[in-house]
C-alpha cells in the first residue's frame, strides 16, 4: 500500500518536473528573444555587455513564470471554457499571461533600477518606445508568442499528451 503510494506520489513528481521543464525552457527562449530585441532597440541606452546578465534575468523569469503557469492549471484557470471552442480557452490564457508577463517585465525592471539607485519612476522600463504604446504592444507580442504554447496545452488536454507527442513526433508515412 505505501510502496504504491510512493510509485504512484514519483511518477505524478516526474511529470510534473517534465512538465515544468518544458515550459521554463519556452519561456527562457521566448524572454532571452525579448531582450535581444530590447538591446537591438536600446542599443544606445543599453549597452552589450548587460546581454549576460538579462539572460540569467531570462532563466529566472522563466523558471517563476513556469511555476505560476503550473499554479494557474492547478487552480484550473480557462477552465470554465472547458466545454466551448478550444480557442476560446487558448485565447483567455494567452490573454491572462500576457498581461502577468507584462508586469512581472515592469517589475523586474524597478527592482533592477532600485538595486542601481534609480527611483521607481525612472526604473519603469521604456517597453516598446516607453508610454502606454509600448507597453500595449510588448503585451501584444507576449499574446501572440503564446498562443502556441497554449493551443499545444489545450489540444494534449484534449486528445491526451500521448496521442498529440505521437502525432507530432511521429515518422510520417507516404
Amino acid at each position: 500500500m505505501v510502496n504504491e503510494r510512493t510509485t504512484r506520489l514519483t511518477e505524478k513528481a516526474v511529470s510534473e518536473a517534465k512538465t515544468f521543464a518544458v515550459i521554463a525552457t519556452y519561456l527562457w527562449v521566448l524572454f532571452t528573444l525579448f531582450q535581444l530585441v530590447r538591446l537591438a532597440i536600446l542599443r544606445k541606452e543599453n549597452p552589450a555587455n548587460t546581454f549576460g546578465y538579462r539572460v540569467g534575468f531570462s532563466l529566472i523569469n522563466a523558471l517563476i513564470f513556469g511555476k505560476i503557469i503550473l499554479l494557474a492549471e492547478a487552480f484550473h484557470v480557462g477552465e470554465h471554457f472547458k466545454d466551448t471552442l478550444l480557442v476560446y480557452a487558448i485565447l483567455f490564457k494567452s490573454a491572462v499571461f500576457s498581461v502577468l508577463l507584462v508586469c512581472f517585465d515592469i517589475l523586474e525592471e524597478v527592482l533592477v533600477g532600485v538595486f542601481h539607485n534609480k527611483t521607481i519612476t525612472q526604473s519603469i522600463p521604456p517597453l516598446g518606445g516607453g508610454g502606454m504604446e509600448g507597453i500595449l504592444l510588448v503585451g501584444l507580442m507576449a499574446f501572440i508568442v503564446l498562443i502556441p504554447f497554449f493551443s499545444c496545452e489545450e489540444v494534449a488536454r484534449v486528445i491526451g499528451e500521448k496521442e498529440l507527442l505521437s502525432i507530432v513526433f511521429k515518422r510520417r508515412t507516404s
